[in-house]
């Protein structure tokens, strides 16, 4: 898919179709106004048959309509008036794009941002489209084997705006993409993407983008480090783990922001296992690690000037007779010990020896993005990522970005008083703190080795992957991590 801009007036666009909102009480967009008279009020006499009133996510679709170039128009519903919201715009604009792909438009204009939408600018209209499409036009295929081609596939939406909105169709293109390569390699069964597999993509994105450089350390490499809580959750698959480094130079030597990324490519529990119910979507345990890969990807295909470094620790968490077990004591890289409580506590245990070796790179800021906790889904639901910070400045910022992008977050407490949930009898620390606040502890017990830098932790599990019948990832954090960056970018 491509996203472009054009100033060239609808009436007279050579594309497939032109999409237009229309809104309660047979009120039309400025576009649509336009389109109406050249069609000497055609377009107001179909909507008064009722076929369509205005409300958000509802469709009609036009063909040659008199007056205009285009052999279809795409009316789309936007609700009242002046009082589009943010969710009613991305319903609006799934339905575009479902009615799109449906149909034989290779090539479509949407005049659909320039709609108020809650006093969003341009750029959000825009990269909204872009994100909100490529959901719709996303399917997996790469493990079936009966997939047909589409007969007449969906190639390009460009935008009509009289400002040109070319650079926020190249920033919804990348974000997009980068949403992609997320959901792609989440939604790969653990037996393909594995920790080697992860490293080879890392490996390929650093030969499709000259400013990434990859690193892959192996398990001796990581005993040499000392990251004994790390390799203590590897020791019971026959995967071995890998430490990817992936790094973007956009900026000389300027200290960079650190994205830590959960990395567990399958998540059975080790000996405290799982119920079976539903243990298929644990291949999803590192969407953390791919929500990396697409940032990274996305902003070294925007050439952002900005240093990033990926860090992602990825393992498998099986049982065995090898396996971790509960009671057991390991050591961190940071010289810590840890009791192991539950073994099914292990992203924090492979992500606490990353944080301590994200610390050589002198970073700016540290951000783990991590699906952690079951906890954060009965707390926020699917709507909003779990926040936590050592810092306020950083939360504050991340909080931003959420906004902005409207891939929110909500900020949780660790203070202190949460620390004496992870005592332990027998080690520096427990890696479960009780039944109580399980999210906050998870994160209290990463803040035990960022003491040296910046940092702020997401929990994703309510956010990166759907159940059900819907079953499958959403790419989210991509549109927050790049626009934190951006924002980063702008207040330099």
């Amino acid at each position: 898919m491509q996203y472009l801009a054009t100033t060239t007036a609808p009436a007279t666009l050579e594309t497939d179709c032109i999409v237009v909102a229309v809104f309660e009480h047979s009120e039309l967009s400025s576009s649509a106004s336009t389109l109406n008279k050249l069609s000497d009020g055609n377009i107001s006499r179909i909507i008064t048959r009722g076929d369509i009133t205005g409300k958000p996510g509802q469709t009609l679709l036009l063909q040659d309509v008199q007056g205009i170039t285009s052999p279809r128009v795409l009316l789309v519903g936007c609700g009242k008036k002046g009082e589009t919201s943010e969710n009613n715009y991305i319903s609006a604009i799934t339905a575009m794009a479902t009615v799109l792909s449906a149909s034989a438009i290779r090539h479509a204009t949407s005049c659909l941002a320039e709609i108020d939408v809650q006093s969003r600018p341009l750029v959000w209209k825009v990269r909204q489209t872009a994100i909100s499409t490529e959901a719709v036009l996303y399917k997996y295929t790469q493990t079936k084997s009966d997939v047909k081609p589409q007969d007449f596939p969906l190639e390009s939406i460009c935008f009509f705006d009289e400002s040109n909105a070319t650079q926020a169709a190249l920033s919804g293109q990348a974000i997009s993409n980068g949403m992609t390569l997320a959901r792609e390699l989440s939604n790969l069964p653990g037996n393909i993407c594995t920790p080697s597999y992860l490293a080879q993509q890392a490996i390929e994105l650093s030969n499709r983008f000259d400013a990434v450089t990859t690193t892959v350390l192996d398990e001796a490499e990581m005993a040499d480090l000392g990251m004994g809580s790390l390799l203590s959750v590897s020791r019971g698959s026959r995967e071995p783990a890998k430490l990817i480094t992936m790094s973007y130079k956009g900026a000389g030597d300027a200290r960079p922001v650190v994205l830590v990324g959960k990395g567990l490519t399958f998540d059975a529990g080790g000996i405290s296992l799982k119920p079976s119910q539903a243990m298929d979507e644990m291949k999803y345990d590192m969407c953390g690690a791919a929500s990396v890969f697409g940032t990274i990807s996305a902003i070294a295909e925007l050439n952002l000037p900005i240093n990033v470094v990926g860090v992602v620790p990825s393992s498998e968490n099986l049982p065995d007779g090898d396996a971790n077990k509960p009671g057991d004591v390991v050591t961190s890289m940071a010289g810590q010990t840890i009791e192991i409580l539950n073994t099914d506590a292990e992203g924090r245990l492979i992500l606490c020896d990353a944080l301590t070796y994200s610390a050589r790179f002198e970073p700016e800021v540290v951000i783990d993005i991590a699906t952690l906790t079951g906890a954060i889904i009965v707390a926020l639901g699917s709507q909003a990522s779990g926040l936590m910070a050592n810092n306020q400045q950083l939360a504050d910022q991340l909080l931003q970005a959420g906004n902005d992008s409207y891939d929110r977050v909500w900020q949780l407490p660790i203070w202190d008083d949460y620390q004496q949930q992870l005592d332990s009898n027998f080690a520096d620390i427990a890696n479960i703190g009780g039944k109580e606040a399980g999210s906050v502890t998870a994160a209290c017990f990463l803040s035990r080795f960022t003491k040296d830098f910046n940092w702020a932790h997401l929990d994703i599990a309510g956010t990166a992957w759907k159940g059900g019948k819907a079953k499958g990832a959403t790419g989210r954090p991509v549109p927050l991590l790049v626009q934190f960056l951006l924002n980063h970018i702008a207040h330099k």
